[in-house]
């Protein structure tokens, strides 16, 4: 008789008696609808206040915001940075830390100004400073709020309701106070010094605030003519003519082979034409041997040696030969005529001159770079400085001579380029011209190609005496490298990269000659010049600042903020006020002190500083300097550094090639989850790729997790953990093995938290829903929990299961996926303990999963899957010769040796769920074959119309004629009709 057609009343279908999954857990995440919504709970709640009160008294975890610039919306990088410290945070704080985040905002400098100045245009000229201040302070503040509701939009928790700002009273007041430290402690001076200057952005600028981007500049090769002595470098030239009293020759009319006094030169390479006029001295290396060439129209050119066949080449000298060789002392205090200017030209010597490019000969220009200011300092040379602060040509006339201006006046000196070349080549001065692309220092605001220029600023000095903590003589300097070497860098190359940095950089100028930002609070000496360097004047301004912020300084004149009889040292009365500003890296760098001293819940040195690799130059670089000079020590115990978002083809994201990715734009889309997930899925030390593609697939990675949860929350729907929970003893081996791949699921979990190697959690969490959740127990789990009657101590002993499963997963998941695990906390079973957001709980404790060591059951579940597979490929044999259709419809006979055999009687019980057949037979055989041998044959019995599974025992109980007597039992358990006993009819 066929199954369809077994005697039996009318009946109820079976389906309805399956313990079927129900959850009000929606399929649909929604994340762009809902997220939104959560956030609001959130904000209404206070949830981040009753997280501080929830870990109020455990031990500290401190991880230091780095201010990103209130200048625009937010992009990918600032995304990437904002969850791993928010990954950082939640990590602690659910590790049992007290770990405040207090975000901040760096508000003050150039971008914001230049805005502004765009914005007001030439109404500018005619606004008070505190009227320009006040512009720039409301458009920071503008995207103060733009950027904090995106950070809030992707889930980063904080104290956003008072962030710290640079531009705040209190925070200014703190940046002068650093700065007072430094100043009264002896290291800031006033100097005139090169430093690079922004043309474009007409200030100074600061080693971190250099980039460099390639530059195309002009090659130039040009002679000076030789008017000493030429017998005086070496007797071989006495028949040259030099510029000694009785020569003939000129520097604009050479002499001719054959007039017996034949003109010597010099020859410079130089790639800034525009700081010939500044030329003031030829350096030449000491210890170089330099010769003299001599070409077929007679001139002599003194070049390197080792640089000559290259300068013959560029120069068209290649007929010139050799007639004298002598070492670079021998041009010391020479003297030679500019090429195009009235003027005496010096030779010098200095050992930075090298053999590597050029001629051997430096065209120097005090004034123009830090090695050229450096020999004028030791010859005396005049600085002369004739580029003004836009970067154009001033006052040629005056410097260049006879009062008239030269053709390059007023000219910006990338545009005076050309037209000095010109002058050269009409003077006979130019051997060679062509152009030359290499590495140039840029603005890293504008990106504009900036200048070296000699102007009076602000200097702390890197040299400046300190003490070490056990009293012995060191430098500002060796500390910092000192204390560099005391903080664990992460990765760890980090450590030489700013060893490198500090251990070569010049003094810091910490001076800008602009109006957003905080002052250098100096009065000087209207008679001397001299800085006032008073401590109790000094805490006044401070306190003023604290009441009026930075903006006094622009209010109040120098006699209303100086005490009656204030006198200077020269006996002077009159001060002026300084009106540079100081370096916002100055400024973001003494957060150490504005914030973690100042800061109630905070403390310094903090834990963690994590930002850009950028920043080993900027933020990282500013913070150690202004504490180690302060403090005497690092302002942190750690730095981690993440690398650059680019697109999938390694390129840098940029309007033009149209790749980048928007997170306020993926969150809107997809999700703020799924932007927190991508960051998750990247090593963050690495430079990341992000693309619309690579969102798109964590995006189905996401999918894939949430129907794991709602189908561990599906079947737990009737499960009380109270009265249901089976004591780990007396659960199903399997489930056993489940809840102790969960407890080392929550070990990797853990350590990779502990590591910030967010991403071993990502493929971790991937590896465990993919492969032992969906792949395996929840795949040969369904029988037992649809099947089985409702209190079968089996069935809750695989809710028990679930339960602990989605427990630990939430938890594990919610500094990652901070939207989702607090959504699945609200359906998970309710226990009268249980927090009210999945965010005031703590990581998942072993103990919770398993009672003590199961390495012998995950041993022996290790080798049961290996017979599994054996298995599988022996039903799918079958299924393929049309033996059976389903799993199911199998008997699986299986032959092993003693020690395989034993695990599978030890775990018989176990294996038709874990193999998902009706029967399994097992065969011992005694010879010493390691291999499992596995026959498939169709099963015995018939197939159960309830769960399907092939028994001798369908319809031995009368009541159920249909169904196995596992199922009749289940359906008598829910009370189900039986067949035989109809329902009266109405």
């Amino acid at each position: 008789m066929s199954e369809a057609n077994q005697p039996g009343p009318e009946k109820k279908p079976l389906k309805s008696t399956l313990n079927l999954p129900q959850t009000a857990f929606p399929m649909k995440a929604n994340l762009p609808q809902n997220e939104p919504a959560r956030l609001a709970d959130w904000q209404k709640s206070d949830l981040y206040a009753q997280i501080r009160s929830a870990r109020a008294g455990s031990p500290k975890y401190i991880l230091h915001d780095g201010p990103p610039y209130a200048n625009g919306a937010i992009h990918l990088g600032h995304a990437l940075n904002k969850c791993i410290k928010d990954f950082v945070v939640k990590t602690k704080t659910m590790a049992g830390f007290d770990s405040p985040y207090v975000p901040g905002w760096d508000c003050h400098g150039l971008p914001i100004e230049i805005k502004v100045d765009e914005h007001l245009g030439r109404k500018k000229l005619d606004m008070p400073p505190v009227a320009v201040r006040k512009a720039c302070r409301d458009y920071a503040q503008k995207y103060v709020d733009l950027q904090r509701s995106q950070f809030e939009r992707i889930g980063v928790f904080g104290r956003w309701n008072t962030p710290y700002l640079t531009m705040s009273f209190g925070y200014e007041a703190s940046i002068v106070e650093t700065f007072y430290d430094f100043f009264e402690n002896g290291f800031v001076y006033k100097g005139l010094k090169p430093v690079y200057w922004c043309i474009h952005d007409r200030t100074a600028l600061a080693e971190a605030e250099v980039e460099y981007e390639m530059h195309t500049s002009p090659s130039v090769y040009v002679r000076y003519a030789l008017t000493s002595d030429p017998a005086q470098i070496d007797p071989a030239l006495t028949n040259a003519a030099g510029g000694f009293p009785g020569s003939t020759a000129s520097a604009d009319a050479p002499a001719s082979k054959g007039s017996g006094k034949e003109q010597v030169y010099t020859i410079i390479w130089t790639t800034t034409p525009w700081t010939l006029p500044a030329s003031q001295a030829v350096a030449f290396n000491p210890e170089m041997d330099y010769v003299a060439l001599q070409n077929t129209d007679g001139n002599v050119y003194i070049v390197a040696e080792a640089l000559a066949a290259s300068v013959k080449s560029a120069c068209n000298l290649q007929e010139a030969t050799e007639i004298a060789r002598f070492k670079g002392e021998q041009l010391d205090r020479t003297t030679f005529h500019h090429p195009f200017l009235d003027r005496q030209i010096v030779g010098t010597l200095a050992t930075y001159v090298t053999a590597d490019q050029g001629t051997g000969a430096v065209h120097t220009a005090p004034a123009h770079g830090v090695d050229d200011f450096a020999t004028g300092k030791r010859y005396d040379l005049p600085e002369i400085q004739y580029v003004d602060n836009a970067g154009k040509q001033r006052n040629t006339g005056t410097f260049g001579g006879g009062g008239e201006a030269q053709p390059y006046e007023g000219l910006t000196v990338f545009k005076s380029n050309p037209i000095i070349i010109d002058l050269l080549k009409e003077k006979g001065a130019l051997l060679s011209a062509t152009s030359f692309e290499h590495s140039y220092p840029h603005c890293w605001r504008c990106h504009h190609p900036i200048i070296v220029r000699a102007t009076e600023q602000w200097f702390i000095g890197m040299e400046t005496p300190m003490h070490n903590p056990d009293g012995t003589p060191t430098t500002f300097r060796q500390r910092a490298l000192d204390e560099i070497a005391a903080v664990t860098w992460d990765p760890a190359w980090g450590q030489d990269r700013i060893s490198n940095m500090i251990a070569t950089r010049p003094d810091w100028c910490i001076s800008r000659q602009r109006i957003w930002g905080v002052p250098i609070a100096v009065f000087l000496c209207e008679q001397c010049h001299t800085p006032l360097n008073d401590k109790a004047i000094n805490k006044s301004i401070v306190d003023l600042f604290k009441k009026e912020g930075a903006d006094a300084w622009y209010i109040h004149d120098a006699a209303t903020l100086l005490p009656s009889g204030t006198t200077c040292s020269c006996g002077g009365k009159e001060f002026r006020k300084e009106m540079d500003i100081l370096d916002v890296w100055f400024e973001s760098g003494a957060s150490w002190h504005a914030v973690l001293d100042l800061e109630p819940e905070l403390h310094a040195p903090a834990d963690l500083y994590t930002e850009g690799g950028d920043q080993h130059r900027g933020w990282f670089h500013s913070s150690l300097l202004t504490s180690v000079a302060v403090r005497g020590k690092a302002p942190y115990k750690m730095v981690a550094t993440s690398g650059w978002t680019l697109d999938e083809q390694g390129r840098a994201f940029s309007k033009s090639l149209g790749n980048g990715v928007d997170p306020v734009d993926i969150a809107n889309r997809l999700g703020g989850e799924i932007v927190r997930l991508w960051v998750a899925s990247v090593d963050f030390r690495e430079d990341v790729a992000a693309s619309e593609n690579l969102m798109q697939r964590v995006s189905d990675n996401y999918r894939k997790l949430r129907n794991t949860l709602r189908f561990l929350l599906g079947n737990i729907h009737d499960f009380s953990p109270a009265a249901d929970t089976g004591h780990f003893s007396q659960m199903e081996p399997l489930d056993q093995y489940i809840l102790a791949r969960t407890a080392e699921l929550t070990t990797k979990f853990r350590a990779a938290y502990d590591e910030f190697e967010f991403h071993r959690a990502y493929h971790a969490l991937n590896e465990f829903i993919n492969t032992d959740l969906s792949a395996l127990y929840l795949d040969v789990l369904k029988d037992r929990l649809y099947t089985f009657a409702p209190n079968h101590p089996a069935r809750r002993s695989a809710q028990t299961a679930l339960w602990r499963i989605a427990e630990a997963v939430t938890r594990l998941i919610a500094p990652i996926l901070s939207f989702t695990a607090d959504e699945v906390w609200q359906f998970l079973p309710q226990l009268p303990t249980r927090e009210s957001s999945v965010h005031l709980a703590l990581f998942p404790a072993i103990t919770d999963l398993i009672p003590g060591a199961t390495t012998h059951l995950v041993a022996d579940w290790e080798q049961l899957l290996h017979v599994r597979d054996t298995v599988l490929v022996s039903l799918e044999a079958a299924r393929q010769n049309k033996l059976i259709g389903k799993a199911l419809d199998a008997k699986v006979r299986i032959e092993a040796n003693e020690l395989v055999h034993s695990l599978l009687k030890k775990y018989e019980p176990s294996l038709k769920e874990l193999f998902n057949v009706s029967q399994v037979e097992l065969i011992h055989i005694d010879h010493g074959d390691n291999q499992v041998h596995v026959t498939t044959t169709t099963a015995d019995g018939l197939k159960c119309e309830r769960c399907w599974n092939y028994t001798t025992d369908v319809g031995q109980d009368s009541r159920f004629p249909t169904v196995c007597l596992r199922c009749a039992d289940a359906l008598n358990a829910i009370g189900y009709p039986p067949y035989n006993n109809p329902e009266p009819q109405n």
